[in-house]
């Protein structure tokens, strides 16, 4: 109690001290002990020493550039400067300084670079080729990236459609199956304009998922069109449409299957007479016996 008594005293009396001393508040601010001082100015130090300005001459070609710069600024704030005077880019820039290659990073001063210093500016073309490289390689990207997104609203399009096509499946009822066929032909256009681009990184991904996506798209018209030739009994009706389209697929499967198998025995057959045929042949001759003994009786 007394410790916070003799605090409020030291307030009181450092404020009247400071309103005798003709001083504003709001310089002023409170020390952990409780005086009350001047505000610290962090800038003020710095204020206080100038930084020299230099004038540095810089040859590029068959010309010179006088550049005013501060003595503690770096070789990239020069290269900027030198970049608006000779229309060179600024990463595409190698200053020389005493027989030296000076970097971006590298400070003015640290090198001893004084007031009326020469220096050799040159082209770096190493750097400009690669800057050119990730220019292009930047506007690629962004190119296939527009495109995915084109082409990923006209799939949204024809996923409506689909759906739609679904609820007429759903309900028995027939439907044109050219309109089916325009469907597919428009997916499969941009199953083509999927594969002519070529991509990298996460649009690798965002492309394959679209290329999935088109598909799973395909391979359900395909069975619409399927179910839409098939006679539908009221049984047909009653089970859900997801349960029809796995039959539809095993059916499909297993027609696939009988023609394999046929086209197997076509090439297999040589106008002879099939082994299965020929063995209840061979089976009743073995059952047949002759013999020349006859049985006695008493």
């Amino acid at each position: 109690m007394r410790s916070s008594a003799n605090g409020m005293f030291l307030k009181n009396n450092s404020v009247g001290e400071a309103r005798g001393s003709n001083m504003n508040p709001e310089e002023l601010e409170i020390r952990p002990g409780g005086m009350l001082v001047q505000k610290r100015d962090s800038g003020s130090d710095q204020n206080s020493v100038s930084v020299p300005t230099i004038k540095v001459r810089v040859k590029h070609g068959s010309k010179y550039h006088e550049i005013y710069i501060s003595s503690q600024a770096s070789f990239g704030e020069l290269k900027k400067m030198l970049a608006e005077r000779t229309g060179l880019h600024h990463e595409d820039q190698k200053i020389i300084y005493k027989n030296k290659e000076r970097y971006s990073k590298e400070y003015l001063d640290t090198v001893r670079v004084k007031d009326g210093s020469k220096m050799v500016l040159v082209e770096d073309s190493a750097s400009r080729e690669r800057r050119c490289l990730e220019m292009m390689k930047n506007a690629n990207a962004e190119k296939v990236s527009k495109s995915l997104s084109q082409i990923s609203q006209e799939v949204d399009e024809f996923s409506k459609q689909v759906t739609a096509m679904e609820a007429t499946v759903s309900t028995g009822k027939k439907f044109a199956e050219a309109d089916v066929d325009n469907i597919i032909g428009s997916l499969m256009t941009e199953l083509v304009k999927l594969d002519e681009l070529v991509v990298n990184g996460e649009l690798k991904l965002q492309k394959q998922m679209l290329e999935k996506r088109v598909q799973k798209y395909i391979e359900t018209l395909d069975i619409f069109k399927l179910q839409n030739t098939m006679p539908r009994s009221k049984e047909m009706e009653k089970i859900p449409l997801k349960q029809q389209e796995v039959s539809v697929g095993q059916r499909l499967k297993l027609v696939q299957r009988q023609q394999v198998l046929q086209e197997k025995q076509r090439k297999n057959s040589t106008g002879q007479i099939p082994v299965l045929q020929q063995q209840p042949l061979r089976q009743q001759s073995e059952s047949v016996i002759v013999t020349t003994k006859w049985e006695t009786f008493d």
